[in-house]
Formats: structure tokens, sequence, C-alpha cells
């Protein structure tokens, strides 16, 4: 395993990658929590604090969440 790196050592386009990275997990994770909290217990499939909880997983959480967690009549 590698030696760790400092934000420092890192190149200005890894460090941009890194904060858009960051940028849109927040904002895939933000959205999710907030459509979760909108719906009715009955609109999401499976209880919403498991949801809930899904979502915090990187980028497969909320994405899984938007795919598979609502109900669409």
């Amino acid at each position: 395993m590698g030696e760790a790196r400092r934000w420092s050592d890192l190149s200005r386009g890894q460090q941009v990658r890194g904060i858009i990275g960051a940028v849109i997990q927040l904002a895939l994770a933000s959205a999710a929590w907030a459509d979760l909290a909108r719906r009715d217990e009955r609109d999401v499939n499976g209880r919403k604090w498991v949801w809930a909880i899904v979502i915090a997983v990187n980028y497969i959480g909320p994405i899984s969440y938007f795919l598979f967690g609502r109900r669409v009549d």
C-alpha cells in the first residue's frame, strides 16, 4: 500500500476532480434525502429508515434510491 498523500501533494487537477466529486455526491445525497422526507411511507419500496441509511453510501446509495426506492404509480 502506498504512502498517504496530503491535499497539498495533489495536483490542481486532482484537487478540482476531488471537489467536483464531493459536490456531486453531496448533491445526490441531499436530493435523495429531501425526496425521501417528503414521501409517505407507502410511496417508498421498503422502510424509510433503511433507505435513509442506504443513501449515505457513496454514489450507489442515492442512485439506488432513485431507481428502486420510490414507488411510481
